[in-house]
């Protein structure tokens, strides 16, 4: 039997495979390997993921928000084994995973779009080069968290219509105390901003929403994938994406695209049917 991981910084989706068949699959916490120690992933996974598998997994493909380094990969794969005694444990990066659900075994651009942002060259086996995220302070352009940071600041400095602000506040039970408490000083400001995303679609008839969201979708493309497809397209770029906000958003995301003069070909909201296929 196969286990196989899809981990973000907000859920991880688990998967148990034996051949064909699907034996189980179950969602726990998300986590960020770069932020945890060993220790820290071992309890988690031997006290929310443990008590879900059966017995006889041999293979386990575990890729990961964080997993960015040799050592990263090895501290996960430890973690993991504490808990589960495959002969065969492979991490690698969220992206990887990313890559291999949409693209398979051919080249093309591969993206994530949900919480955080990133996007890569795949040649069909590796990651050939990929543009550096930053996280959302200095990055993850189009992410879920840079939407809502972007939401945020407009409705703190009244950049907004007055009856949208109010509406923000209300709805999410937040003022800007609140706000900068949950941003400055409480851990995951992240997941806290890229919760707030979804008033972006509920609104999205607004001009100022619609336009908003669009020009953060654009940011992806001029800072990220346009410097993929200049380098390694000769072709029309086709840009492949995994994560919610790409699901949610997919007609701003080909407006955005459009812009950069790059298509959208597949999007999935999870890469897991892609993996299972991937793997299988």
């Amino acid at each position: 039997m196969k286990l196989i991981a899809d981990c973000g910084s907000t859920k991880i989706d688990w998967c148990v495979v034996d051949g064909q068949k699907l034996v189980a699959r179950f969602e726990t916490k998300g986590m960020n390997a770069v932020m945890l120690t060993r220790q820290e992933m071992a309890k988690r996974i031997a006290e929310e993921v443990a008590p879900h598998l059966p017995s006889g997994i041999e293979h386990v493909y575990f890729y990961g928000a964080g997993c960015i380094s040799p050592e990263v990969c090895a501290n996960v794969a430890e973690a993991i084994r504490e808990s589960v005694p495959a002969n065969d444990i492979q991490v690698a990066t969220d992206l990887l995973g990313a890559a291999r659900a949409l693209c398979g075994h051919t080249r093309g651009i591969a993206c994530i779009l949900g919480t955080g942002s990133n996007a890569c060259y795949y040649d069909g086996e590796a990651i050939v080069r990929n543009v550096s995220p930053l996280g959302y302070i200095l990055g993850d352009e189009g992410s879920g968290a840079v939407l809502g940071k972007l939401l945020v600041g407009n409705v703190l400095k009244r950049q907004l219509p007055d009856d949208l602000c109010e509406k923000f506040l209300k709805q999410y039970d937040l003022d800007a105390l609140k706000i900068i408490q949950r941003v400055y000083r409480e851990p995951a400001g992240n997941r806290f901003l890229a919760s707030l995303s979804p008033f972006l679609l509920q609104n999205i008839d607004r001009p100022e929403i619609a336009a908003m969201t669009r020009e953060a979708l654009y940011q992806f493309f001029k800072r990220n994938v346009r410097q993929l497809a200049d380098q390694y397209m000769d072709v029309e770029p086709v840009a492949n994406f995994v994560g919610s906000i790409a699901h949610y958003y997919r007609p701003q995301l080909e407006q955005a695209a459009a812009e950069c003069g790059i298509s959208v070909g597949t999007v999935l909201r999870s890469p897991m049917e892609g993996l299972i296929q991937f793997h299988k």
